[in-house]
């Protein structure tokens, strides 16, 4: 009977942390949380607590389960503040069980537990011990408690071997899922960024800048917004390679990066779309604000120096091409097709350069 009510316990933790992890992936429990986060956290803790109450071991007015488990956890991850919050509930939900002295442990028992783990999470020690230590804690704090309250020898003797053994289970077990969860998560995020980032300039890389540019494009159209687009290209950048290597026109490339996130605003979005081809979307810009984004653009990278990894300084300029919609054109989808097309005229006449496309005419621009 001890048993199956502890492993019980165990079962309806295990699942309850899990979900919990999963649905709060986005704003996992830590010490740097918000306030609002660490007090949800930790209501939510000791309604679990509270739950596990439910289904305990019953001897006379006392009663046995994992409640210390929840608050042992926000404790660690989310420090003094969601572990005081659980904890209350804790010692709400056993008074309404029932008020004896029992129950007046229980009160010093989670008081205990909580304190010895806030202290715990301080120590210089592996996250493992941290961990081993707060669950022995909790362990000895326990069985002194039980000691004194119960008087049968053959109940002792079963129950304190067992619950020892099925607490570190259950703790271990909790660490493990939330640890998993919050690893699995990590490395999601970071396949996600990889799969959206170019690896060299941590820029947006060509599948986000589809991805962004479609949706943009569908939030101008419903909110009547101009939506400017700048292609950008590097003037003989191909010489650049020829002349110093490929090492050297990777770092060119990563200024150039720089430059363009210092220049536009910080709403706007850069990617690489390949080789020495960039882009910019401007949000709500219409076309002369677009124009002098570009114009300060080309201008710094012409006079800007680029430092290479063997400490000469060279200079390069770009061509841009720039489309407005609802100025230039009155169809999102043909915005891509236009920038590009003023991009080919501005390296066709005569490079560094910036270039227009108003329907069928071009209009350059060049300091």
């Amino acid at each position: 009977m001890i048993l199956k009510e502890l492993i019980s316990n165990v079962a309806l933790l295990i699942a309850s942390l899990f979900v919990y992890s999963q649905s709060t992936h986005a704003m996992p429990l830590s010490r740097s949380s918000t306030m609002k986060t660490k007090i949800f956290s930790g209501i939510l803790a000791g309604i679990l607590a509270n739950v596990l109450m439910q289904y305990s071991m019953h001897f006379d007015t006392t009663i046995v389960d994992l409640r210390h488990i929840p608050v042992i956890l926000v404790a660690y991850y989310g420090g003094p503040v969601p572990a005081l919050a659980s904890m209350f509930l804790v010692i709400i939900g056993r008074f309404f069980i029932g008020f004896n002295t029992s129950s007046m442990l229980a009160l010093l028992l989670i008081v205990s537990i909580t304190l010895f783990t806030l202290t715990i999470t301080k120590l210089n020690m592996s996250k493992r011990k941290k961990i081993f230590l707060t669950l022995t804690s909790s362990n000895v704090i326990f069985t002194f408690m039980i000691v004194y309250l119960l008087e049968n020898p053959g109940t002792l003797s079963f129950l304190i071997p067992s619950f020892w053994i099925i607490s570190y289970m259950a703790g271990f077990i909790s660490f493990y899922v939330i640890e998993f969860v919050r690893r699995s998560q990590n490395m999601l995020n970071k396949y996600k960024a990889e799969a959206a980032t170019d690896g060299l300039t941590g820029l947006n890389n060509v599948r986000k800048f589809d991805e962004s540019f479609n949706k943009i494009a569908s939030q101008a159209i419903h909110n009547e917004e101009k939506l400017s687009l700048l292609y950008i290209d590097i003037d003989h950048f191909k010489k650049v390679n020829d002349t110093y290597g490929h090492k050297e026109g990777d770092q060119v490339l990563i200024e150039l990066s720089r430059i363009l996130k210092n220049t536009v605003r910080s709403f706007d979005i850069v990617s690489r779309n390949g080789g020495e081809e960039f882009t910019v979307i401007l949000l709500d810009c219409p076309t002369d604000r677009a124009m002098e984004i570009s114009e300060r653009i080309r201008e710094r990278v012409e006079n800007h120096p680029f430092l290479l990894t063997t400490g000469q300084m060279i200079h390069i300029t770009v061509s841009i091409g720039l489309a407005c919609y609802n100025e230039t054109t009155i169809q999102p989808k043909l915005l891509i097709k236009e920038a590009d097309h003023a991009l080919y005229d501005a390296k066709q006449t005569g490079r560094n350069k910036v270039c227009i496309t108003s329907g069928r005419e071009w209009v350059s621009h060049r300091a």
